[in-house]
């Protein structure tokens, strides 16, 4: 019986062991990635940062244009129209700020990479 226990000690000793080795080879793999990554902490917070803003910033100018153009003061007694016609300018809104906000996030994903790209021409020169 005792053989038996140090021979399950042994074998369970040897699969820990082959296991923290496989953790360290993925810890020193993930740093090794991590230390040739070109871009900085400051470019990854341009490029997440950047859309962002812009984002939140062409919504509310095109709500804000929505509202004049369509005549909406707001969610008070003082509306008019009909509930039909309510629930498709709601859509309507809905369809235009989601096109225009796909646009926009593309464009402004595009512009930030292209500006970290031209940032790390620079720092090749």
């Amino acid at each position: 019986m005792s053989d038996e226990t140090s021979n399950t000690t042994v074998s369970t000793a040897d699969r820990t062991v082959a296991a923290l080795h496989r953790i360290d080879s993925k810890v020193d793999e993930l740093r090794k990635h991590r230390l040739e990554d070109p871009d900085s902490a400051t470019d990854k917070l341009i490029k997440s940062l950047l859309p962002t803003v812009t984002g939140l910033v062409a919504g509310k100018i095109f709500q804000a244009v929505w509202d004049k153009a369509w005549g909406r003061r707001g969610s008070g007694s003082g509306t008019t129209g009909t509930g039909g016609n309510n629930l498709i300018m709601g859509i309507a809104f809905a369809a235009a700020s989601a096109a225009f906000g796909a646009a926009v996030s593309a464009l402004s994903n595009r512009g930030s990479q292209a500006l970290v790209d031209r940032q790390h021409r620079k720092r090749k020169q």
